[in-house]
């Protein structure tokens, strides 16, 4: 247990470093440089990602509530809602990101080719929806949420040291279960198909510069670059999500959680928070040229 804890600990800790990284990245290049749309989707997914493993890891956000002398009741409340409206709004983005950049790789003769001009515009449209929605989508489950109390345990699921779900009727917790499993059923088909599609236009372009004999432009291609980290990203985000969704499932059904269970749980939620700015910040040319200069800044200097 205390093993589990540690890595735990360790993946909050790189989850965060990793993700304040890259977020200052991102926001130096929207401000001082050229950047692509697909830049400010990043820029967003970026801070919901900090956000989701400072709240899903129950670090250092006891000490600051407690600081604050705030209830354990609100404690609880506020962590859970924000936390959901995280998840929530990391897999409409990360949705948003994968159709952007299929748009963006799409040929001119495809139908998709008409929106490229108007890219940023209907980025920013859905950018403003997505928000609010998010927002509204969660807010019923804070009535549930509250500090774990001993008087009613047995009614009670711990899902945190110091909070628990509340009872509530069956149909209240199937019509819930069942407006979230379709709202995220449609984002990861919306994500697999616009996976799909990418991998198709990789695959025709390489045939086509294999046949041309000009696979070094090829590999050189930043839109290949860009498109093969959006997939590895996509693909790793459905199967993390798939996991938490079966654990979260078994436990809501069940109306318990095991703690080992419930770390591995937190330690799956996190993992693609953590992931992503690792991958990204290897794999963008521009932020990889930003820390060589750094680098050698820094050699002149010492």
């Amino acid at each position: 247990m205390s093993l589990l804890k540690n890595i735990l600990n360790f993946q909050t800790g790189l989850g965060v470093l990793a993700n304040i990284c890259l977020l200052f990245f991102y926001t130096f290049i929207i401000l001082v440089h050229s950047h692509k749309p697909t830049d400010l989707i990043s820029c967003q997914l970026t801070f919901i990602h900090i956000v989701t493993v400072l709240t899903g890891g129950d670090i250092w956000l006891k000490d600051v509530f407690e600081s604050l002398n705030l209830e354990n009741d609100f404690q609880c409340k506020i962590t859970f809602y924000t936390n959901r409206v995280m998840r929530g709004l990391s897999i409409c983005i990360t949705c948003l990101l994968s159709v952007f950049q299929a748009v963006t790789i799409s040929p001119n003769t495809s139908l998709l080719a008409k929106f490229k001009h108007k890219l940023k515009k209907y980025m920013i449209y859905a950018l403003l929806l997505i928000w609010p929605f998010n927002l509204s989508f969660s807010s019923n489950q804070i009535f549930y949420v509250g500090a774990f109390t001993n008087t009613s345990a047995s009614n009670q699921m711990k899902v945190t040291k110091y909070c628990s779900i509340f009872p509530m009727n069956y149909i209240s917790r199937a019509l819930i279960l069942t407006v979230i499993v379709s709202r995220d059923v449609f984002l990861v088909g919306i994500m697999l198909t616009t996976s799909a599609y990418m991998v198709i236009i990789l695959f025709r372009h390489q045939r086509q510069c294999k046949h041309l004999h000009s696979i070094s432009h090829l590999k050189a291609s930043p839109e290949k670059r860009a498109t093969q980290t959006i997939l590895l990203l996509v693909v790793f985000f459905v199967i993390m999500y798939w996991v938490d969704f079966i654990i979260s499932s078994t436990s809501v059904l069940l109306w318990k959680y095991n703690p080992d269970i419930l770390t591995v749980q937190k330690f799956v939620m996190n993992a693609y928070p953590t992931i992503t700015p690792l991958v990204q910040i290897s794999s963008d040319n521009r932020i990889i040229n930003m820390l060589k200069n750094l680098q050698s800044i820094w050699h002149q200097i010492s």
